[in-house]
């Protein structure tokens, strides 16, 4: 008798799905989880994900949420939490976990972001890409 088991990934990133550079990015991490370690909500398709976890829009789209077991995570933090759920990735996150390299990243991550959430809005509001 074959049992089949689903389970339920305990990791989820929220991503803008309408940010073309966000959803490459997105699109290779998809290919490398083989074993569906994390659920993919695209907040820009389905902004409605955000209010059960009481997470802004606004918020949402400056920068990377993912949720880990119900903990909300943000920024290069939160990149941790998928880069640690993917094959080669995992060597990623020994790296950024020395003492203070996460904390520098992401300052630079939140410089970029910044830069990123201004621009799409700007697109959002022009309807470029």
């Amino acid at each position: 008798m074959i049992q089949i088991t689903t389970k339920e990934p305990k990791v989820s990133m929220l991503f803008d799905g309408g940010c073309p550079l966000c959803s490459k990015e997105v699109a290779h991490y998809r290919r490398m989880d083989k074993t569906g370690e994390v659920n993919w909500a695209d907040i820009n398709a389905n902004p409605e994900i955000l209010a059960q976890y009481g997470i802004g829009y606004e918020a949402a789209m400056r920068y990377l949420h993912v949720i880990d077991n119900g903990k909300i995570v943000v920024g290069v933090p939160a990149f941790a939490v998928i880069w640690e759920q993917l094959p080669y990735y995992r060597q990623l996150v020994r790296i950024i976990s020395l003492p203070g390299v996460m904390a520098i990243l992401d300052r630079l991550y939140r410089i970029f972001a910044k830069k990123r959430f201004a621009r799409r809005m700007a697109c959002a509001n022009t309807g470029e890409h």
